[in-house]
């Protein structure tokens, strides 16, 4: 478990700067998201700073950020159209915080370690390819697809692929040329000699990268390069502080125990903590210093979060992995980052909302399109070839189904690959089979795995049932640690069909008591 004992404010200037990142990759994606899921845009807002300030005090993941889950965007999008009124959506977001706190106390984050490392991995390297893809036509200045969808059916009528031809009737020269430059920053940004300057580890690229934006753009005014206010940051400006507090929408605690609200609630919850779950562990294996992060804390977190999220008129929230790797990537080093980045979001639309809404579309593509070079890099796509056709096959399943569908489908379809292989090698490797040679007489001898599950009755029972007639079979179970009772009963059959068969058998080391070696561990636990 992460303890987190070192203090938060140990790595403030890293924290400080990594928060600024993410807070400008936060903005537009907060924004995208609402509106993607037909909510209104401060709804988006809302959760991104419950996700930063609520969750990030709560949580023990020292580098996952939180914020509008993208991959709830169709659910919401279809509940809020149904229900009619917000404010009863608002009531299913509070359940299914209440929900997620129920999961919290009965342990269920331990649902997190059990997904593979190659699906986690082909998780990680879709999503940055996704975001290479979806961030393209912003750069050019073509931005119908809202900010943060990361689903291959577009809003707008294409899908991921298509959008990149049809974005070629629809470039904004001004947004190119911004892109450009931004990209170049960036890229000089990466060069050893650059990080060598003292004033340039502290002051991120990505700020330049806006900052240079903003002033390009303005220098455009008046010019056909000029980027009109549809390529841009457009967060709600509230006149006054008035204004500002009218934004939010409270929840319909009257709605809570409606039977339409309650499965919206369960619905949002299980979804949810499953995307939390499994960008907690993409998040971790992202680490550099590699540290755990207790998942049912994470899901009392994010019950909480979104208890406060929905009770004010914000969207569901999740773990969000493109923020997570921006902070991992910008140099975060404690969840002090997360918190800020949500201080930053909320004191910028109070006091600064016209200043955001000065920043072009195509200078956040660039930051979030090297966001997904790094999660998806060539290096990666070698290492999981070099491991074998058991971590390559699953990995590249779950990146064709996350880019052609969603997130959770492309996990199931990686799962479901990986489990198939697991029962195929199963099947095949219970055991080893030697041919022995003695005074002209041809003896089998079947040397036992040191683990057999009822998973390897189908290879037992295939093989007893096809060994020949007339044989000499020696079945060696000393090496083995633990053998299922059906396996055990399977081979205690073929010991009397042998006799029919006229097999000679001699079974080893079967007499010796074979326990589950999950004995010993709570054997130790009591110990302790």
């Amino acid at each position: 478990m992460n303890s987190n004992k070192t203090s938060i404010f140990k790595n403030f200037k890293y924290d400080l700067s990594a928060s600024v990142v993410v807070f400008l990759v936060a903005v537009p994606l907060c924004l995208g998201i609402a509106l993607a899921s037909g909510a209104p845009l401060f709804s988006g807002v809302i959760a991104g700073i419950v996700g930063g300030i609520i969750v990030g005090l709560i949580s023990g993941s020292s580098l996952g950020v939180s914020g509008p889950a993208a991959g709830l965007a169709v659910i919401v999008l279809s509940a809020i159209q149904e229900l009619e009124a917000f404010p009863i959506f608002l009531a299913a977001v509070v359940v299914s915080g209440i929900i997620q706190i129920l999961l919290g106390i009965s342990k269920a984050g331990i649902i997190g370690y059990y997904f593979p490392s190659s699906v986690i991995k082909g998780m990680l390297s879709a999503i940055g390819i996704i975001i290479f893809l979806k961030q393209i036509p912003h750069a050019v200045g073509y931005d119908a697809d809202p900010e943060g969808d990361l689903e291959f059916i577009q809003p707008d009528g294409e899908n991921t692929f298509s959008e990149l031809i049809n974005m070629m009737n629809y470039i904004q020269e001004g947004a190119l040329v911004i892109f450009v430059i931004s990209m170049v920053i960036l890229i000089l940004w990466e060069r050893p000699f650059m990080k060598r300057i003292k004033i340039f580890q502290v002051i991120q690229g990505p700020l330049v990268v806006v900052t240079a934006g903003i002033i390009i753009n303005q220098l455009f005014y008046g010019s056909s390069l000029y980027i009109d206010e549809t390529h841009m940051v457009s967060l709600p400006v509230a006149g006054s502080f008035t204004d500002f507090i009218n934004q939010f929408t409270f929840f319909d605690p009257s709605a809570m125990l409606r039977k339409d609200v309650l499965i919206l609630g369960a619905t949002i919850a299980v979804v949810g903590s499953l995307e939390t779950l499994l960008c907690v562990e993409a998040t971790d294996k992202l680490d550099p210093q590699k540290r755990i992060t207790p998942t049912n804390r994470e899901l009392l977190a994010q019950g909480v979060g979104n208890i406060c999220s929905g009770m004010v008129g914000g969207l569901p929230v999740t773990q969000v992995i493109v923020r997570s790797s921006a902070n991992i990537q910008s140099g975060g080093k404690t969840k002090l980052s997360a918190i800020m980045h949500g201080f930053l979001l909320l004191i910028s639309v109070i006091l600064i909302p016209n200043v955001l809404n000065l920043i072009p579309l195509s200078s956040l593509a660039a930051i979030l399109i090297v966001v997904g070079y790094k999660l998806a890099k060539p290096s990666l796509f070698k290492q999981m070839y070099a491991g074998g056709k058991s971590e390559f096959i699953p990995f590249m399943v779950t990146i064709l189904g996350i880019i052609f569908t969603d997130l959770l489908i492309g996990i199931l379809l990686g799962l479901v690959v990986g489990i198939f292989q697991i029962l195929y090698n199963n099947f095949r490797k219970p055991y080893v089979v030697e041919t022995l040679e003695s005074n002209g007489t041809t003896k089998l001898r079947l040397e036992l795995s040191e683990n057999l599950t009822f998973l390897n009755k189908a290879s037992i029972i295939e093989t007893v049932s096809h060994l020949p007639d007339d044989s000499d079979i020696t079945i060696d179970a000393s090496r083995s640690h633990f053998i299922h009772p059906d396996i055990l009963e399977i081979l205690e059959d073929f010991k009397l069909n042998a006799e029919y068969r006229n097999i000679k058998l001699e079974i080893i080391g079967l007499d010796k008591e074979h326990d589950n070696p999950m004995k010993e561990l709570r054997k130790a636990a009591k110990k302790m």
